[in-house]
């Protein structure tokens, strides 16, 4: 059974940091692209950054040049490190992980965690 457990969030004051953590387990995300996606109430769910199998690196507008995204093989986990927050950053975050094999899609989710930015 595969399982991603994201941890992290919670309410930081605009201009801090927080690490987002997505733990795995059931896949082994060295081989899975590694996706970290952000929903704000009443909005549509969007991409924030993404991470390949083989380490290449994107992100979104909006999260270029202060977010970074990064994955530790031996913990099995994805990271969001979110640095100069906004309260615009405020969000469910949830981390996706994807592969595409023989024709084959494997796409999961976590749960979502919640980050607020606000004084």
């Amino acid at each position: 059974q595969v399982q991603l457990v994201e941890s992290g969030g919670g309410l930081v004051q605009p201009g801090g940091s927080l690490r987002l953590s997505c733990a795995a387990s059931g896949i082994i995300v060295s081989i899975y692209g590694m996706d970290w996606y952000r929903q704000a109430p009443g909005k549509q769910r969007e991409l924030v950054a993404a991470i390949t199998s083989d380490g290449s690196t994107n992100y979104a507008d909006s999260a270029k040049g202060r977010f970074t995204i990064s994955r530790d093989n031996a913990k099995n986990t994805a990271y969001l490190q979110m640095n100069s927050l906004k309260p615009e950053d405020t969000a469910v975050y949830s981390c996706n992980a994807h592969r595409r094999r023989f024709g084959v899609v494997r796409n999961y989710w976590g749960q979502g965690t919640q980050v607020t930015v606000s004084s």
